[in-house]
């Protein structure tokens, strides 16, 4: 199963293979904190673009090790790429831009971002 989830605007959409998660990380890092970006993780191989590959800016900040995707007209970051900690390409999705997911009914986990 997938679920499915895009940018504002709609230029940019998305799938991930695989259950809609249950929970979601709520970092404190300076991004994730401005954003409110709710992030849950997967495989970067289970992510298919859809479409919008043209309406992407990636921004790089602090140690340059995630790869932050905005779309280029309404602003919204609707993932990031990076590596995992074991090295597997990883994809951190933001579950705000997933509707079918009830954000009210994620287990939240903190993580402090900030102090590293």
């Amino acid at each position: 199963m997938a679920y499915d989830g895009s940018c504002h605007c709609g230029a940019v959409t998305f799938s991930v293979e695989g259950d809609a998660p249950a929970k979601a990380l709520s970092c404190n890092c300076s991004i994730c904190r401005r954003t409110g970006a709710l992030l849950a993780f997967a495989p970067r191989s289970a992510m298919t673009l859809n479409s919008g590959a043209d309406s992407l800016r990636e921004y790089l900040f602090h140690t340059h090790k995630i790869a932050h995707q905005f779309c280029t007209t309404c602003g919204i970051e609707t993932f990031a790429f990076a590596n995992a900690p074991d090295g597997t390409p990883s994809v951190a999705i933001n579950l705000r831009c997933v509707p079918a997911i009830d954000l009210d009914a994620l287990e939240i986990q903190r993580y402090d971002g900030a102090s590293r």
